[in-house]
């Protein structure tokens, strides 16, 4: 049986603060502590090697046991990290509070229990932590009926109810924003943007949901920003700018007017971010796109952002960002020698941790880049990493896309003999999908027509043919995302002028 490696990643994914903070604790504690040798061994370990490890300690008793060992080491780093972020967290803070309560109340501390409940529940009420005003209230209602055989009658135990029915409502209603949030995102994820009338209904259903197209529906600050969010998102599906920045607009700012929900709920902060900056991308307002940017940098030493899980959207968000940003202006030696480097290195820095989709979209951008610089072989070797991936499920859209990226690629490098199969390939994969978008149907027609075609007037001809029919396709809604995922238009006009392709797009940029 292969070894358990999860200890081995959860000691690899502890902080220098947080690795102090362990053996600082584990020297308080008297008598051997072979659990801290153990620790200390698999630190310095860059793959988990447990032959090693039962090597180094073979003449040690606890070795014979290891597996318990493991676990007993596994579960005191837990705890250890339980009381490191106990004074960092409002769920952490408030469960210990609960306890403090339970204990007060069971040595008829009721005074002292009265006065911690009501501390609890301001916090509780600050951060917006409905499951544990229902527990406080538990309790204060429980007083209230000590209270009452002791013949004290002060106390309304009605105000109580209904402040309890209170928090049931808020926590119904974002209980359904989160719903309609999971159900969006679904449909963003699959496809990015509405390519079709189904995809449309769906997103149509979201948005005429009556608590996202209702006044005042969000009964807490929490479901206000899930509720601009999601009308964010709704916008950005559709291609509408205006809603979409305006939305998440909102979101950032009732995050910034309430630090503690921005504490609470740092992922869709820097989520709203990152589509404002996506917004100012499209609008073509460099200066604002890469304020923005730096912003999500700025955010990887703020207090609330120091999760791991953030710490990596902190690096994705804003290095994508870049790449596309470099993509959209023509910048493609900019983004080869000053953001690609950053980018690998942070890959491997963060190895194992990165999402499947990010890196996906990372290897996809960056193949993007090489195809502008001109460098196709390099371009070949990042597209490849994005055809690795599972055809079913992580993001179609940009496996689709990259799919017709490949066939450029290899028709640069004259693989000809290989496009033929290539194409066909393709075209069972769009058939596969049952899309029917008209927009890769007519690239994989006319394509298939570049490989055959020997003459080169003939081939010019085709050229300026094939970019007049994509342009024609461009011109439905649905099928006008299609130039977000590469410049097809930019790369035909390049063959058309005998120009390099990089100098077509700087030349758009300055027409804007």
């Amino acid at each position: 049986m292969k070894p358990s490696t999860e200890l081995f990643h959860l000691i690899k994914s502890l902080s220098k603060s947080e690795k102090r903070y362990f053996k600082l604790s584990s020297a308080l504690q008297s008598g051997d502590k072979n659990y801290l040798k153990l620790f200390e061994a698999i630190e310095l370990q860059d793959e988990y090697d447990e032959s090693a490890i039962k090597n180094k300690f073979k003449k040690e008793t606890f070795i014979q046991h290891l597996p318990s060992e493991k676990n007993h080491l596994y579960h005191l780093i837990l705890k250890s990290l339980r009381g490191f972020y106990a004074d960092k967290s409002a769920a952490a803070m408030l469960q210990e509070q609960l306890r403090n309560i339970e204990l007060l109340f069971n040595k008829a501390l009721y005074k002292e229990c009265t006065k911690l409940i009501r501390k609890a529940k301001k916090m509780a009420y600050d951060y917006e932590k409905y499951y544990f005003l229902l527990d406080l209230i538990d309790w204060e209602k429980i007083l209230v009926e000590e209270e009452y055989l002791r013949g004290n009658f002060d106390k309304d135990l009605n105000k109580l109810v209904d402040e309890e029915s209170d928090c049931l409502e808020k926590l119904r209603n974002l209980a359904e924003y989160q719903m309609l949030y999971s159900q969006i995102n679904y449909a963003f994820r699959k496809g990015g943007y509405a390519r079709s009338d189904e995809e449309q209904a769906i997103v149509d259903r979201i948005s005429n949901y009556h608590l996202i197209i209702g006044k005042n529906t969000a009964l807490s600050t929490k479901a206000a920003t899930a509720c601009y969010y999601i009308k964010g998102l709704c916008a950005t599906t559709t291609r509408n700018l205006e809603d979409s920045y305006t939305n998440f607009m909102k979101v950032i700012k009732i995050m910034e007017n309430n630090p503690m929900i921005m504490k609470e709920l740092p992922k869709r902060y820097v989520k709203a971010l990152n589509n404002v900056m996506f917004a100012y991308m499209d609008y073509h307002d460099w200066d604002n796109c890469f304020a923005m940017i730096e912003k999500m940098k700025g955010l990887e030493n703020q207090s609330g952002f120091e999760s791991m899980d953030i710490q990596l959207k902190l690096f994705t968000f804003p290095h994508n960002g870049e790449l596309l940003a470099c993509l959209s202006k023509g910048d493609f030696n900019k983004a080869k020698e000053s953001v690609i480097p950053s980018i690998l290195a942070g890959i491997e820095k963060y190895k194992d941790k990165i999402n499947n989709e990010e890196e996906m979209l990372f290897y996809y951008n960056i193949s993007r880049v090489y195809v502008g610089c001109g460098e196709y072989k390099n371009a070949l070797k990042y597209i490849n990493l994005v055809l690795n991936y599972s055809e079913t499920g992580l993001r179609e859209d940009v496996y689709a896309f990259a799919r017709l990226v490949n066939l450029i690629i290899h028709y640069e490098l004259g693989n000809y003999d290989l496009l033929d199969y290539t194409i066909k390939s393709t075209k069972r994969f769009v058939a596969k999908s049952q899309k029917n978008y008209q927009f890769e149907a007519i690239f994989l027609r006319d394509f298939k027509k570049l490989i055959k075609i020997k003459n080169t007037d003939e081939l010019q001809q085709l050229y300026v043919d094939f970019r007049k029919e994509l342009l024609e396709v461009l011109k439905d809604p649905y099928e006008k995302a299609a130039n977000e995922y590469f410049d097809f238009i930019s790369w035909l006009e390049s063959k058309i002028e005998n120009t390099p392709f990089e100098e077509i797009v700087k030349s758009k940029q300055k027409v804007k």
